[in-house]
């Protein structure tokens, strides 16, 4: 059982210097606390994140109204009691709430507290303060999971969309070290195809300004909008790096992309239309560009190929690539088991992204999870573009055994943290840790 016996929250900041919330929990001698995330691409279906509107402050991003929603509304309902389970502290909280979005009190004042709770349980189960193993040992039980795999990384090397000012509409080009016995030798991995990105970048007079996500941003393209071949310039670079690094591409190294495309799609009186390398496409002409690029390009994962109210095109995607790669759904099931439960009866995509922001509360996240894996998807545990320290969805990936994880590059300090906790893990963990490397694309 675990007794609150004192809440304290308080707005801090993200990894774009815009307000977030932080939550302490205390229980006697103990002292548990978590940072919510927010992302920048965001899905329609995503649980609210409060902002307070002020324009006089942080324009109009502060969170002081989530703040006061931690301190005035959940605070009371749960300071003094005793929880013995995740699931009936998170059914409190939503109760609390009682929307189906988090709209009243908002998902980034529900979240924090949530894992907040998770790692005060985890100390008080493990009658201990702090341990690298605690919170993954305390998920795992909940999830009936080993917890013993360390997932494989997808490494946001090249960014473009929302994370960048460059013109690329690709929001993420990423690298994932498959080949690989160890965590450590893939992240290590990893790392030196980012540094000789950066010095193949560098030669070719090409800035190596970082994103949002610590991937380089340079303009590929002199127009405004990237033309035709502008997004496969990125890909050869990428094998580039990869072969400078002294990797095989394909063997060693894969490539995969987070296309974001709700970002460039629009509705139109004949369908969803995609604004792509400067002309409109139609949603069979994006699969037919990603089905040249896998016969060209070792990718592994397309996540958000199409639009999230594209089911018509998802359906397509998915017959069409769906046993080549691995089809990652973001903004279409955003983390919601009910969005997921439609895509599994429509048989679209094949993998779910998992923020837990998304839905708002860890037992939720466990939930789409649980779900996911029971209809063969892959699971990808995610941070999202506006992060901090807080590196729970390490040990979320860790405890869950969900085998990938994207988490950005290899570069800011919010990125790194949580490759981090995955190596203390990997460290704590021993002879007894799992490295799946290419296994872990394959359904469960």
């Amino acid at each position: 059982m675990v007794k609150i016996e004192q809440v304290v929250a308080r707005e801090v900041l993200d990894s774009r210097g815009f307000p977030t919330v932080e939550v302490e929990l205390l229980s006697g001698s103990l002292k548990a606390s978590a940072i919510v995330p927010s992302g920048a691409s965001t899905g329609e279906g995503e649980a609210l994140e409060l902002r307070d509107g002020d324009p006089k402050r942080f324009a109009g991003k502060g969170v002081l109204k989530a703040v006061q929603n931690v301190e005035r509304e959940i605070a009371p309902a749960i300071v003094g009691k005793e929880f013995l389970r995740q699931s009936v502290f998170d059914d409190l909280l939503r109760n609390l709430d009682g929307t189906p979005n988090k709209s009243k009190l908002g998902a980034n004042a529900i979240l924090p507290v949530s894992m907040a709770f998770s790692r005060l349980q985890a100390m008080v189960n493990a009658k201990q303060g702090f341990s690298p193993l605690a919170l993954s040992e305390n998920l795992s039980s909940a999830f009936g999971s080993q917890g013993l795999t360390l997932p494989v990384p997808l490494m946001n090397v090249f960014n473009g969309g929302k994370h960048a000012d460059n013109g690329i509409a690709i929001q993420e080009f990423m690298i994932i070290p498959t080949g690989f016995n160890k965590f450590s030798d893939a992240l290590r991995a990893g790392v030196e195809v980012f540094h000789a990105l950066k010095k193949i970048l560098s030669k070719k007079g090409l800035t190596t300004a970082v994103g949002d996500e610590g991937g380089f941003a340079p303009r590929i393209s002199a127009e405004e909008e990237a033309g035709p071949g502008s997004h496969e310039k990125v890909l050869t670079l990428l094998l580039d790096a990869i072969e400078t690094a002294g990797y095989r591409a394909g063997e060693d190294v894969f490539l995969a992309l987070d296309c974001a495309s709700s970002e460039f799609s629009k509705k139109t009186a004949s369908g969803i239309s995609y604004q792509f390398e400067g002309a409109g496409r139609s949603s069979s002409e994006m699969v037919q560009i990603y089905e040249k690029w896998i016969s060209q390009y070792p990718i592994l994962s397309i996540e958000d190929g199409l639009a999230e109210h594209d089911w018509d095109g998802w359906k397509l995607l998915t017959q069409k690539l769906g046993k080549q790669v691995q089809l990652v759904g973001d903004d279409l099931f955003v983390t919601n088991p009910e969005f997921l439960k439609k895509g599994i009866e429509k048989g679209v995509a094949n993998s779910i992204l998992v923020k837990l922001n998304q839905i708002g509360t860890v037992t939720e996240t466990l939930e789409a999870m649980k779900m996911a894996h029971q209809a063969g998807y892959t699971t990808v545990i995610s941070h999202r573009s506006g992060e901090s320290e807080d590196c729970f969805i390490a040990d979320l990936a860790v405890a869950t055994d969900a085998g990938q994880i994207k988490t950005g590059s290899a570069s800011r300090s919010d990125r790194l943290a949580k490759y981090n906790q995955l190596l203390r893990l990997e460290q704590a963990l021993g002879s007894r840790a799992k490295f799946k490397g290419k296994g872990s694309f394959q359904s469960k």
